[in-house]
């Protein structure tokens, strides 16, 4: 168990260790890109360098809001207030879960710990994935960058708001015929920091006594958040240091070639859009960027898959979901996206 506990918190410290570095190189790039004696650095990982704080220190913020409300979620949520207000009906309860992701302002960065804590409460699986992939897109800050951005081209904004909510259902819905018979999805993490060891005895000692006070409520949603903010961080910079590879190595000339063809410009921009992890909130401006290379169709899968499925959340749900549901889940995800804009554009059928 002491073995187990060290390894995390080495891993910890070697994620704080690497975003640490590359702050530094960061701070102090200019000095390091005019020093005659480290001359040796090449310009491009100069480049990987500065992508990947730009992910970073763009996500942080998001997932400091996903593992607050995580948190807030385990505190004050009873599995007994979630199950009275599903509705019975495992497909009924698909349309809800879409709806709630319409009025929650969370991004791709900050919605795999808060729907991991749901299903944990008691959340059936299927319906945790509804509101994993329509809460990024569905959500009004999303809807007012997609706007901002497509002033001119509504068409992209209504496709890519109606295929959200539509798909979301679906993909919802696929899912629960899968793993009807096989609910329990979630990998079983031990809780072995600090902090949840002491949020679990006091939560215990709170329960064999009295009430809990509000600063113990608030100490032990600050206790849980820290936990889980440190758990999703790793995995935050791996996905974000492969990401800002791939945008910094990648030879954006020949995607743009192939994207020249209706069907695949849409499979190239959801490679685009997976490859390149852009928080849902700003990817709308980076998509308007390719309007006069890519066409109507591909801006809309770009804009309806990264948000779903990119290469930073990935790592999270390998995390903290089975290998098997994970796979079935991006696989569902890419057909169910690409067929469906082709069907929307009349592409086919």
């Amino acid at each position: 168990m002491n073995n187990h506990k060290g390894k995390l918190i080495g891993k910890d410290l070697l994620g704080l260790g690497l975003l640490f570095l590359f702050l530094i190189l960061f701070l102090f790039s200019e000095q390091i890109s005019t020093s005659n004696q480290i001359e040796a650095i090449p310009n491009a990982w100069m480049n990987v360098n500065t992508i990947f704080l730009s992910i970073v220190i763009e996500a942080i913020p998001f997932i400091l809001l996903g593992v607050f409300i995580s948190a807030l979620i385990q505190m004050y949520v009873s599995e007994e207030t979630i199950q009275r207000f599903l509705p019975k009906n495992a497909i009924a309860a698909l349309v809800p879960a879409a709806l709630l992701g319409a009025i929650i302002p969370l991004c791709e960065c900050a919605i795999v710990p808060v729907v991991r804590r749901l299903i944990k409460k008691g959340m059936p699986l299927h319906v945790g994935v509804v509101f994993l992939v329509a809460a990024p897109i569905l959500n009004p800050v999303v809807f007012a960058s997609t706007y901002f951005a497509f002033r001119n081209n509504p068409t992209i904004l209504y496709s890519r708001m109606g295929l959200a909510f539509v798909l979301s259902i679906m993909i919802g819905a696929i899912l629960y015929s899968i793993f009807r018979k096989q609910p329990h999805q979630l990998r079983r993490t031990a809780n072995l920091s600090l902090a949840s060891h002491h949020v679990h005895i006091d939560g215990a000692m709170d329960h064999q006594s009295t009430k809990p006070t509000v600063g113990t409520r608030v100490r032990d949603t600050l206790y849980h958040a820290v936990d889980e903010f440190f758990m999703m961080g790793k995995y935050l910079i791996l996905g974000a240091f492969i990401a800002a590879l791939f945008q910094t190595f990648l030879d954006r000339s020949l995607l743009e070639t192939i994207g020249s063809n209706e069907y695949s410009s849409t499979l190239v921009m959801m490679v685009f859009a997976y490859l390149l992890s852009l928080c849902s909130e700003a990817d709308a401006f980076v998509a308007s960027s390719f309007g006069n290379q890519f066409t109507d169709s591909s801006l809309v899968a770009f804009l309806v898959y990264g948000p779903m499925l990119d290469l930073k959340n990935t790592f999270m749900l390998f995390a903290f979901f089975k290998a098997r549901f994970v796979i079935a889940f991006m696989i569902t995800v890419t057909f169910v996206v690409f067929f469906s804009v082709l069907i929307l554009f009349g592409l086919i059928l």
